[in-house]
């Protein structure tokens, strides 16, 4: 009977890993439809390749820096056969291809933010920084209490910070981190006038950017709910609650954003994201409530960040990952509570330290990968290189290339 619960638990897993990374197609997606046409194969390359290059550096660094287990040993050591660190029958494997997939969301969530004028391999070389020691580093506090830091919280608050599914540890994480680099990036080319003024810039197709944000959704419902682990932690109010507040971020989202088809299907990724945090803890009725401040959150962050404070954020990834992953981290310790019909085992102060201080730590790490590039081997194309389009400039190939040859 063990073994067949290992064998259970090792296949919804794997099914949930499954789900995370398709996931990567719907930020690829969600990129292409909203960049310019000149910059769509950069955005389905720059995915495929961060997820790569984020697979090598959390197997060789990024997983021992999290949890103190490394893969340079035998396949039988890794396959569980020897017991010690390795769970049976690959189940640690699994896991591995699972957290993963939520570490390689991280350069995903950032590179919406630097489209259109970042540099290929710089952006690389970031991946490598982020995935390999800032997001671990972070992700072992919180998801594996490295350096006491949860046992700190709860006694210093009354109780551990919670982030069930990520809503800081992965969205707030990657959405700061973002905010770093476009900083330090600067504004598109004509995306603002002589004067300051905002110069629209259309999404290329919403046909495209609607198919991501719906992979995303899909996608997500592994997201959230196999970060059980194990078909024994498995709750139906984590898909539930996933669902009304990816709704309630929909609807909002759709009010707010008077009808826009962007604000829509970016308001049902920003109720997703906040209630990663809470998910497994909250009411139905509460996880609508997160989902719906959230959606309305969206819309006017990615107005003020886009008019007001001149950040050229292209797929508005701080307000909707940064500052929905903020609110959905707090969150937690106000709709978690059992006093407004949560399951309660929260603190308002610790989920509200803990927001606060993973939001500073990421923007902070952001500043100091991305500024060190900048410095040394710079970050942004070339005014001739982002005029002509990154596609052309770095991979030689338009989106359609037969229809750009000279008709004979």
């Amino acid at each position: 009977m063990q073994d067949q619960l290992t064998g259970a638990n090792v296949f919804f897993v794997l099914l949930g890993a499954i789900l995370v990374f398709a996931m990567h197609s719907g930020f690829a997606f969600l990129e292409v439809g909203t960049v310019r046409h000149k910059n769509q194969v950069n955005a389905l390359v720059k995915i495929l390749v961060d997820f790569a290059i984020s697979t090598v550096s959390y197997f060789l660094i990024g997983y021992m820096i999290a949890y103190g287990t490394s893969f340079l040993v035998s396949a039988s050591v890794l396959s569980g056969k020897e017991g010690g660190l390795f769970e049976p029958q690959g189940l640690t494997l699994v896991k591995f291809f699972f957290l993963t997939a939520f570490a390689a969301a991280i350069p995903a969530i950032i590179s919406g933010g630097i489209a259109e004028r970042m540099k290929f391999h710089p952006q690389s070389l970031a991946t490598v920084a982020v995935v390999g020691v800032v997001y671990p580093f972070f992700e072992g506090l919180v998801w594996n209490g490295n350096l006491g830091l949860q046992g700190w919280m709860e006694a210093s608050f009354g109780a551990p910070f919670h982030d069930f599914a990520g809503s800081i540890v992965v969205h707030a994480v990657g959405g700061w981190i973002a905010l770093a680099a476009v900083m330090l990036l600067g504004a598109r080319l004509g995306r603002y006038s002589a004067a300051g003024a905002p110069v629209g810039i259309p999404p290329s197709s919403i046909p495209w950017l609607a198919l991501g944000s719906w992979l995303l959704c899909v996608g997500w419902f592994g997201f959230n709910v196999m970060s059980s682990q194990s078909l024994e932690g498995i709750s139906g109010l984590v898909a539930m609650n996933s669902l009304m507040a990816m709704v309630g971020g929909t609807l909002s989202a759709l009010f707010v954003g008077r009808n826009d088809p962007g604000f829509s299907h970016n308001g049902a990724l920003a109720g997703l994201v906040a209630v990663c945090a809470g998910s497994d803890i909250m009411h139905p009725i509460g996880a609508f409530v997160v989902g719906a401040v959230a959606g309305g959150l969206f819309v006017f962050a990615f107005s003020f960040c886009q008019n007001r404070l001149k950040i050229d954020d292209v797929l508005g990834v701080w307000p909707l990952h940064g500052l929905c992953g903020l609110w959905g981290g707090i969150a937690a310790g106000i709709f978690g509570s059992a006093s407004l019909g949560g399951l309660g085992g929260v603190s308002f102060v610790a989920q509200l330290v803990g927001s606060l201080s993973g939001a500073l730590y990421a923007f902070v790490a952001g500043l100091i990968v991305y500024g060190v590039l900048k410095a040394t081997i710079g970050i942004r194309l070339s005014a001739e290189d982002e005029k002509r389009g990154a596609d052309l400039s770095i991979h030689k190939i338009t989106a359609n290339p037969e229809a750009d040859m000279p008709r004979s």
